[in-house]
């Protein structure tokens, strides 16, 4: 079993927005959503923190996810699992209690927090020396990061999530927000937007191009200096739609030493997928290599693409291609890969190595 560090995992939203309960085996945790009918993904969920540790996922980056979207309330309110809330103060207050979530799974000695470049290191050396060996697995380590700058109330306030931990933001998630254009809309940064860039240039923050509308993603590369990463992407070439990298885009991130994590929603790997609609026996786990292939190609080498899943994040196994059914079965990428003329270092580099290489690079020491 190959160690896997996955870019993009929203583990606090699913505890909190979902109300489950990760600490459980995955099985009793599908068990407890028997019979719930409030969103198809219920009752399939393929990832808990049992599963992470059965998957050799060492090391992830968490989210924290909100969204400020007063115009989205409805008059009989939202569901439970929603992401839209009526003001930056109250996205902001949901945020902070996400992460007091992952604070307290680090108490209980599950999840590990990486800070800086030397956490990582010995994070990871920690893994390797359990590795193979009949003692627990050391705690599942995590970069904090936040899906859609909502949360970040005014630029200003960037200094004071740093401190909290956070080291990675995308910053719009779907449709508009307080700082650019995203996912189904398109649109420049506004002017704090750039402001946020020019305080996560101090910072040190790496801003995640993930969900940046066309416009807005053109301009924030050519606006921000700092590390860039494209968390959960994957190619437009193989599947029309504005959610995903065009090969200029992609190039562009390759220049800028960008790491690109693909991901596993089935509608972003099958072109045509209708949610709801589509059977998941339409695309199998191999059309997500067909996107690790496209990366390489683009980059002439497989350095700059790694594994950025999303599972979880709002769907199930009803929106994941068959094949996939837990989160561990990430490990059938190997064999994938490998009759696709991987080597082993390559796969390794696709798995963890790539990841490691960038946030080695781009934390603080």
């Amino acid at each position: 079993m190959r160690l896997i560090f996955d870019g993009h995992l929203d583990l606090a939203w699913n505890a909190l927005s979902w109300d489950r309960d990760l600490t459980l085996d995955l099985d009793l945790l599908n068990l407890a959503e028997a019979g719930m009918t409030d969103h198809p993904a219920r009752g399939r969920a393929t990832t808990s923190l049992p599963e992470l540790l059965k998957g050799g996922i060492a090391a992830c980056q968490a989210t924290l996810l909100a969204r400020s979207r007063p115009q989205a309330r409805k008059p009989e309110g939202s569901p439970r699992m929603s992401l839209d809330f009526v003001n930056a103060d109250v996205t902001s207050a949901i945020a902070r209690g996400q992460l007091a979530y992952y604070f307290l799974l680090e108490r209980r000695g599950l999840l590990k927090m990486i800070r800086t470049a030397a956490d990582l290191d010995a994070h990871w050396k920690a893994w390797e020396a359990a590795a193979g060996e009949a003692t627990p697995a050391p705690p599942i380590g995590y970069i904090l990061a936040m899906e859609g700058a909502d949360p970040i109330v005014e630029p200003e306030q960037a200094g004071a999530w740093w401190n909290l931990g956070l080291r990675s933001v995308n910053l719009v998630h779907y449709g508009e927000n307080r700082y650019a254009a995203g996912t189904g809309t398109d649109g420049p940064l506004t002017s704090d937007g750039v402001r946020l860039l020019k305080e996560f240039e101090k910072l040190g923050m790496i801003l995640d191009a993930t969900h940046l509308s066309d416009t807005s993603f053109f301009q924030a590369l050519a606006t921000y200096s700092g590390p860039v990463l494209a968390s959960h992407h994957n190619c437009r070439s193989l599947v029309p739609d504005q959610r995903q990298l065009t090969d200029d885009q992609i190039r562009l991130l390759l220049e800028r030493d960008a790491v690109i994590g693909v991901a596993l929603d089935a509608w972003m790997l099958a072109p045509g997928w209708v949610r709801g609609k589509t059977s998941r026996d339409v695309v199998r786990l191999e059309a997500l290599a067909d996107h690790i292939d496209h990366i390489t190609q683009l980059a002439g080498k497989p350095t700059n693409v790694a594994i950025g899943s999303d599972l979880d994040g709002g769907f199930g196994t009803e929106q994941v291609p068959a094949g996939l059914d837990r989160i561990s079965d990430l490990q059938k990428l190997d064999g994938i890969l490998s009759g696709r003329g991987y080597d082993s270092a390559a796969i390794d580099a696709i798995f963890h190595g790539n990841w490691l290489r960038f946030f080695r690079r781009t934390l603080p020491a």
